[in-house]
């Protein structure tokens, strides 16, 4: 994928630094993380949720941490044993650490997470302040006044 250069659309556009980043990061892969898979689907009109593949993962090893529009998903498996004169012969079953970072849009807040059958389930809803919804003004016809021409006579 090529590089967009967006540097002749700062000259005309005022407050929108932040989506010209975004937009140019997402040019750029996050050094091809594929672990875990995730899906991400919108469940309503402003909700949405995340779901992990995070088998092997208990609650206490996944933390999941939202600040200034990045949500941020790590997990960390403690070391096990493989019990007591068992060898392990083949790994297959990963339990390597991770972070997956999620970038969220204005207003959009964590609502809960869980963890189901090796799934983990992050909730989102976007909440648009009151003061920043759409609002309708009312017209008002302003009462008529008779107008009086006045004019001047020469004496």
């Amino acid at each position: 994928m090529r590089h967009v250069d967006f540097s002749p659309l700062y000259r005309s556009t005022v407050g929108f630094d932040r989506l010209f980043t975004m937009l140019d990061s997402l040019a750029q892969p996050d050094g091809a993380q594929t672990y875990p898979p995730y899906n991400i689907e919108r469940t309503g009109e402003d909700s949405y949720r995340i779901s992990m593949a995070v088998a092997g993962f208990s609650d206490e090893e996944i933390s999941i941490e939202a600040h200034r529009n990045v949500l941020t998903v790590k997990g960390e498996r403690k070391d096990e044993g493989t019990g007591e004169g068992s060898e392990l012969l083949y790994r297959g079953i990963a339990s390597r650490a991770f972070e997956r970072r999620f970038q969220l849009a204005d207003h959009v807040e964590v609502v809960g997470a869980a963890l189901k059958n090796g799934l983990l389930f992050v909730d989102l809803k976007r909440n648009i302040p009151e003061e920043l919804k759409p609002r309708k003004i009312a017209i008002t016809s302003a009462p008529a006044k008779a107008k009086q021409i006045e004019a001047k006579t020469a004496n």
